[in-house]
């Protein structure tokens, strides 16, 4: 038995807003529920609705810019910058910039539709 995994096949997921994500280990890619870890490019003007999630989620810039409302707090975040989002938060996540933002998203436990909780737009 080995005590590592090399991952060659994300599982990747073009979005309808254009958004490109590469889930290298969570629930999609390799079935594990403790960590999520994604690679994904966000096109400019793309934003997501506000959710609640029932994860923490840490973010680091590798490209581009990226804004957080934060429970009505606009931080934006640039290369070589992260943050942690507190589960149970209340965020939305966009690019309103005029470049994509390449970035890695970890979450803890990894994140699930079923508990990202989006709000309706």
């Amino acid at each position: 038995m080995k005590g590592y995994t090399i991952q060659e096949n994300p599982f990747l997921v073009h979005t309808a807003d254009g958004k490109i994500i590469k889930e290298h280990f969570g629930l999609v890619s390799n079935g594990t529920s403790e960590i999520s870890i994604a690679h994904m490019i966000a096109p400019a003007g793309w934003k997501e609705p506000f959710q609640i999630p029932e994860f923490d989620e840490f973010t680091f810039i590798i490209k581009g810019k990226k804004q957080f409302n934060i429970e009505g707090e606009i931080i934006i975040l640039k290369a070589g910058q992260s943050i942690k989002i507190e589960k149970n938060t209340r965020i939305q996540y966009s690019n309103p910039f005029n470049e994509s933002c390449e970035y890695l998203a970890i979450c803890l436990p990894a994140f699930s539709m079923d508990s990202v909780n989006r709000e309706k737009e």
